[in-house]
């Protein structure tokens, strides 16, 4: 009896071959992500060196032997890689060496999503969701909208929802409750060391009764201090204890992103996510990817608005996003060169 009759989806992870993607593969492909009926064509692109690692990771897909993986299709270019899809993983980037500047990282990944993004344009539909990983995130998201003129800006995201999730675990763990006692945590801006993890409308539900993050946890300096500082650095070190970067909780994270995005989110609940910036009320300038609580209905987000921001909030807002308009400043100087 076959599983499903449904038309399988294209769906596309690059940087295929890396630790992310080895996490996250298996998740996608038995259905945890686009749903449980739904076939799968995985396309997996990564740089040419790296597709003997990718013959052996295709091999594994293989033998997991799961009935909605209907092929897996292996490529370093990009127009087998980005050929009418349905949804894009941007994993692959190019990660920080030792003694780099970063605005050199800035320029080497400028050069690789203006690649991704005209692979979009030209190849992929026009209805593709695209989620940027590879970081600096945000901006790499940013440069890829850019250089895919003709896909909607809405369609572009770029993911906050690991900084999200740590959020959520700190304070489930600090109020000893299960994470999904926890709702409505906000990541505000960059997905880089000052973004804003935002407690201030966070709901807890404390042994039956819902209660606000802040009653819930009762320690303010905590919340303004360590609890700010853990979510910010909690890449850094993970990376010290671990010699290499999150991967299970990064996977993990773009799991629940793009399962959001396809079946939306919980009735008064939001997540968080960077999205392009365009009119909001909260001052954030136009024309970045930013991250906002969204909720999502119909693969649509909409930001959620009105939420009181006080004056500790809107410095540490303000904050991020100095800095995201700087990273987009220069690399938009490297977009036009």
């Amino acid at each position: 009896m076959p599983i499903s009759s449904a038309e399988p989806i294209r769906v596309l992870v690059t940087g295929a071959a890396g630790q992310i993607a080895y996490s996250l593969l298996y998740s996608i492909a038995k259905g945890d992500v686009f749903g449980k009926d739904q076939p799968i064509i995985l396309v997996l692109l990564d740089i040419t060196p790296m597709l003997p690692v990718l013959d052996g990771v295709v091999m594994e897909l293989q033998d997991c032997a799961l009935p909605l993986l209907r092929e897996v299709i292996p490529t370093d270019k990009v127009e087998v890689g980005f050929k009418d899809l349905d949804a894009a993983i941007l994993v692959g980037s190019m990660p920080r060496k030792e003694g780099m500047e970063r605005k050199d990282l800035l320029k080497a990944n400028v050069a690789i999503f203006k690649t991704q993004g005209e692979a979009l344009e030209k190849y992929a539909k026009k209805t593709v969701k695209v989620l940027v990983v590879g970081n600096p995130a945000n901006t790499n998201c940013l440069i890829a909208s850019k250089s895919a003129p003709s896909i909607p800006k809405e369609n572009f995201s770029c993911l906050t929802r690991l900084d999200h999730n740590r959020a959520r675990s700190q304070v489930a763990i600090r109020v000893g409750v299960p994470s999904d006692s926890v709702k409505n945590v906000i990541i505000w801006g960059n997905h880089s060391s000052t973004q804003y993890p935002d407690v201030h409308h966070a709901i807890v539900n404390h042994h039956g009764k819902e209660m606000s993050g802040f009653d819930a946890v009762n320690d303010e300096s905590w919340l303004k201090g360590d609890f700010i500082t853990t979510v910010q650095q909690r890449g850094a070190a993970v990376i010290k204890a671990r010699k290499l970067s999150s991967a299970m909780s990064a996977a993990k994270a773009i799991c629940d992103h793009m399962k959001d995005i396809w079946f939306g989110t919980p009735d008064g609940e939001w997540v968080s996510m960077g999205i392009y910036s365009t009119g909001n009320s909260y001052g954030v300038p136009d024309d970045l990817m930013y991250s906002f609580p969204v909720m999502i209905k119909n693969k649509t987000w909409k930001v959620v608005d009105g939420l009181s921001i006080n004056d500790f909030s809107r410095g540490k807002m303000d904050g991020t996003a100095a800095e995201l308009v700087e990273e987009r400043d220069t690399a938009l100087t490297f977009l036009g060169a």
